[in-house]
This record gives C-alpha cells, structure tokens and sequence, in this order.
C-alpha cells in the first residue's frame, strides 16, 4: 500500500467509509461495514460514518433508499426473455420518487451463462416497472442503467408503454428484435402519462459505432460476430425512426448506449433526461457536506481500471475530497494492469487480491481481508 500521508492522532477523528459494491461478492453497505471494523481496531475513538454509494449500476436503489428512509414494493414483470417475475423498486418521500434499477427486470442477473443472447433479450419488464410506478402515482422516476442483458435500444420497454412497431408491408413488429431492421413506422399510444424519469448512468458510451452500445457491451451479453452486425443495424434504424416520428434526438450523445441503448430508449419514448449516476446519488445522499466534515475518508470497489476514472463512485467521491483537502484511500478487489492503478486520485490503495493465494480466495475472505486493509489504513495515518 502507497501512503503519502502521516499524521498523530491525539483527538478522535471523523472518518467517512464510501464504497460502492463489490460487484458479485459484498454489496456497498456489507463492505462499509467490514471497513469500518477495521478502522476501529486501529482507531477505537474516532467518529466511524457510513455512506454506501453507487453510480447507476446494481444496488444503486439500495443505497438511496437506505440513506433516504425508502420503502420497498414488489411489481409483478417479465424477464429479459418473456418468463413472469416479481422485481421490486423503492418508493422515497412519500412515494412521490419511485427509485429503480433496469436490471432488476433486464439484468444479467436474471440470466443463466447459457441463456445470454441480445437477439431475444428485451427491456419489457423495465416498462412494466415504470408504468406501475407512474400507476401509484410517483411524481419521479429515478432508473439506474446498468447490469443489462438487454441491447434493444429500448424497444421492448416502449411496447410496455403502448408504442407499437411497424415494419415491412405494415406487419407489427412485437419481440423479434432482429426484425428492427424493417422498421418503418412507430405508432405512439393515446394518452400516455409518464412523469419526470431521469436515467443514471455509469458509462458515456453513445448508441452507435466502435464505442457504441453494441460494440463495447454487445459481447459480454452473448452477442457474436454476425449478432453484433445484425443488433447495430438494427439500433440505427430505431434510432432514425424514432428521431423522425417520435422526437429529435442525438445518438451520438453521452449515455444513450447506456444499458444497450435503453438510456436512447428513454429519451425517446419517454422523454427522459440522463445524468451522471453518481452525481445524482451524491447530491440525494449529501455527499458533499458528508465528505467535508470528515478527517479521512476511505472509498472503493471490486476492480479498479480505466472506468473507475471515467465517473465511476470511487473517483467521485475521491474528487470530492480532493476539493475539500481531504486524504481519500482506497480498497479494492483488484487493480487492473494498466495507468489506472497508478492513478493520483487516491492516498493510496489496497488490494484485496494482493493478500490472497488467489482471486477466488480474495472473495471468499473479503470481508477480513476489508477489515484487515483498513485496519493496516487507519494506523499509517
């Protein structure tokens, strides 16, 4: 671990403990609690404050809705494959902001290895969830775009809302995602209602070409060579289309290839706006006067590259303590073998994976090896 600062501590001091998840492992609030027992081990007087954070991936409801004294309802959906669910969302200040993860219908969660595929997966069930939200009468909808199956441009959710599709020899288009290539027509239904929804998300990606939506998440969700070809023809002509008979638009735009294009999905069925994640989780949960009142302030996640740097949680919250003259450390499952891990963001940063035989193990003991590297933190400075 790199320490840069150096301190004797003769007063109890403040410290802030901000993780994001451990994606796969611990959830931001589980790794908090670990950090924080090894901050006590070695300062048994200082203030410990937990602040769980998220940026618009999963548990990025659970983090607000725990900050914000929310309460869970369930909604009855459809999978990213048509198969009936139960997902659930939070309600917050009296239910007038309905707060939402698109995965909790179209994760890859939701999905065996064997059953990824972006031909067939679709955003159905994260229209139901909106228009059960919009149903009780949430005046705002907060989604989190990330964790996606999905490469649909929104489709799918679309058809939840009534949109109906159209292609070749005025034949409907309902599931066949493949078959968006025809499309001609869209045809908008009557008196849809939706309140303000804003999208967060995690990535700036745009919808089309090399860092579009399909190009750079289409793999990981099962798509290969011919798939890929026919997924990307098949978002531009939704995204022409729609900015034609819909509403004008920007493919190009930062976030629109957010979530397989439901992040353009959302701007153009239902004229919602996209935002940072994490600056509108650090904004709902005070973030900001959070991290200024604190002496030290711990942050991290499961793997730490490239993306942590472009507005990933810990490099915001890590920002935010640079602003405020603050040390920010991190702890992380692993660092990938690029500059990223030589970043000048943090104090300096511990790697889980660094004290364990293997990768598999650093999971298996995350929550000593959490305890142990903050306790290791906390005495240096």
């Amino acid at each position: 671990m790199n320490r840069r600062c150096l301190f004797v501590v003769d007063k109890a001091v403040r410290v802030l403990i901000a993780p994001d998840k451990f994606k796969g492992c611990l959830s931001a609030q589980e790794v908090a609690e670990a950090i924080a027992k090894g901050v006590r081990d070695a300062l048994p007087r200082a203030e410990v404050e937990l602040m769980p954070i998220a940026d618009g991936g999963d548990g990025t409801a659970a983090v607000i809705s725990n900050a914000l004294g929310g309460s869970w309802v369930t909604c009855p959906a459809h999978d990213p494959l048509g198969r009936r669910i139960d997902t659930r969302y939070a309600l917050i200040d009296k239910g007038k902001v309905a707060v939402m993860e698109m995965s909790e219908a179209a994760g890859m969660r939701r999905l065996g290895d064997h059953e990824r595929d972006p031909l067939r997966a679709t955003t159905f069930g994260v229209g139901e969830m909106i228009v059960d939200a919009a149903r009780r009468g949430s005046g705002k909808i907060i989604v989190g775009l990330g964790g996606s199956a999905t490469n649909d441009g929104g489709f799918g959710m679309a058809r939840a809302f009534g949109f109906r599709f159209f292609g070749n020899e005025g034949m409907q288009i309902r599931s066949a995602i493949n078959k968006l290539r025809t499309l001609k027509r869209i045809e908008q239904p009557r008196n849809l209602e939706l309140p303000s929804i804003i999208g967060v998300v995690d990535v700036q990606n745009p919808l089309l070409g090399r860092n579009g939506a399909t190009r750079v998440f289409g793999p990981q969700k099962g798509g290969t060579g011919m798939k890929l070809l026919m997924l990307e023809k098949c978002l531009k002509r939704l995204s022409r289309v729609a900015a034609r008979q819909i509403r004008p638009l920007n493919p190009k735009a930062a976030g629109m290839g957010a979530a397989g294009g439901l992040g353009f999905g959302l701007v153009a069925f239902a004229g919602a706006t996209l935002q940072p994640g994490f600056q509108v989780v650090a904004d709902m949960i005070a973030a900001d006067s959070r991290v200024a009142a604190a002496d030290l302030v711990i942050t991290g996640e499961g793997r730490f590259d490239t993306q942590t740097l472009s507005g990933k949680g810990p490099a915001g919250i890590a920002d935010l303590a640079r602003e405020y003259g603050k040390p920010v450390f991190a702890i992380v499952g692993e660092t990938a073998r690029d500059n990223a891990a030589k970043s000048d963001l943090f104090n300096g940063i511990c790697e889980l994976s660094a004290l364990a035989p293997s990768k598999a193990d650093s999971m298996t003991m995350a929550r000593e090896l959490l305890r142990q590297c903050a306790r290791d933190m906390a005495k240096g400075w």
